[in-house]
């Protein structure tokens, strides 16, 4: 008899599906056996137990959701994880500039310098500068509108960044600049969107010969990709905040600001100064 025994206990841990990652599969078993037994104290107590309602025994046997391995996961959960993968993978690969010892340590400072240039404070300040020069009415109503533009966008991406909190590939603490724009999460990338807005806005309210419209293109797109060099952010990140950019210019045309109103906001602004 305690040879027996010996055996079964060594049959049973030797079983794959006393396993916890393979509890699923044999709950369908284990819940007939409990069902099975409740029906059997049911028909006892009915007989000549004073506790019997005559409907049964409720089954309160349940396997909770983290303990029940998931076999067959969808085909969307697949390709989604599939192209996070893709896109951090290649984020890092492109960040070539993050350390001083990398195969772009030449270019770290000019890249850096670059991703300088879309920065909100720098934006928002310059356009404080020049609306304070300007001395025509056209002028001044094409700057209210740009700074508009540019606090909208601010507001925006610090908005979506901190409900979606996504981390960089490299994972960078902020920068104290990063702290006073509100830019200290990866998603969207505020720098890319920021581009693209401001250089459709010139685009469309200057007029600029061929190669300087040419050349504000290319700033856009350098500016989102300097910040992937630098490890800031992915490739989807830059890619979102370009889209995100070109929707903040649209909205902005659709609710032009005329000379009257800006010049009402701008008292009403040096009043408060």
């Amino acid at each position: 008899m305690p040879g027996s025994q010996a055996r079964c206990r060594a049959r049973d841990r030797n079983n794959v599906l006393n396993r916890p990652e393979f509890l699923s599969l044999n709950q369908s078993s284990r819940r007939e056996q409990a069902g099975g037994e409740g029906r059997g104290s049911s028909g006892d107590s009915s007989e000549g137990g004073p506790g019997a309602d005559g409907g049964g025994v409720k089954d309160t046997s349940r396997w909770p959701e983290q303990d029940c391995m998931q076999l067959n996961p969808s085909f969307k959960g697949i390709a989604i994880s599939s192209l996070l993968a893709i896109d951090i993978s290649l984020s890092k690969r492109l960040g070539v500039c993050v350390g001083a010892h990398g195969p772009g340590a030449p270019l770290r400072s000019m890249v850096t310098l670059l991703a300088l240039t879309g920065h909100a404070l720098l934006w928002i300040c310059g356009t404080l500068i020049c609306l304070w020069r300007s001395s025509t009415l056209a002028g001044q109503e094409v700057l209210v509108n740009l700074l508009l533009a540019l606090i909208l966008d601010l507001m925006t991406v610090a908005g979506i960044q901190k409900l979606v909190k996504r981390r960089g590939p490299w994972d960078f603490p902020p920068s104290f600049l990063d702290y006073i724009a509100m830019d200290m999460y990866s998603f969207p990338a505020a720098h890319a969107s920021r581009a693209v807005m401001v250089s459709k806005f010139l685009l469309n309210h200057l007029v600029l010969a061929v190669p300087l419209r040419i050349l504000l293109y290319l700033w856009a797109f350098l500016v989102g990709v300097s910040r992937v060099l630098l490890g800031k952010q992915h490739l989807s990140d830059v890619g979102c905040g370009f889209a995100l950019g070109f929707l903040h210019f649209s909205l902005v045309e659709s609710v032009w600001l005329d000379s009257a109103t800006c010049q009402m906001l701008i008292s009403i602004g040096a009043a408060w100064s």
